[in-house]
């Protein structure tokens, strides 16, 4: 099984960064959102996928699911809904102000620097 999630992880990451080097603004913003969820999937498999123990420690239980890679992932979860909420507001101004989001047309030139 970590072996498909490798797989998985490789090919989230390949296509972040694809759509992290195009020109489209919105292309970009789907490749961060691409590369967390393969960050969030490398974090789960390197935490270990052994389903057999329970998430919790009951009564009688000498062994438990480590809930640190949960916990990591659910705090990575909420920063990345941040961080591509606050991109796409920013975008969205951008294109308001240059009516494009090609990124070779909103760089600056020589006379606005």
């Amino acid at each position: 099984m970590e072996f498909l999630m490798a797989i998985l992880i490789g090919v989230l990451f390949t296509a972040a960064v694809y759509l992290i080097l195009s020109r489209s603004l919105l292309k970009i913003i789907v490749g961060t959102g691409l590369l967390s969820h393969g960050a969030h999937l490398l974090i789960l498999t390197m935490g270990g996928l052994g389903g057999a123990s329970p998430p919790v420690l009951l009564e009688g239980v000498t062994d438990f699911a480590d809930p640190l890679p949960q916990a990591l992932i659910l705090t990575a979860i909420v920063i990345s809904f941040g961080v591509t909420a606050f991109i796409l507001v920013m975008a969205y101004r951008a294109y308001a102000v240059h009516k494009t989001d090609n990124m070779n047309l909103m760089k600056g030139n020589d006379e606005h620097d």
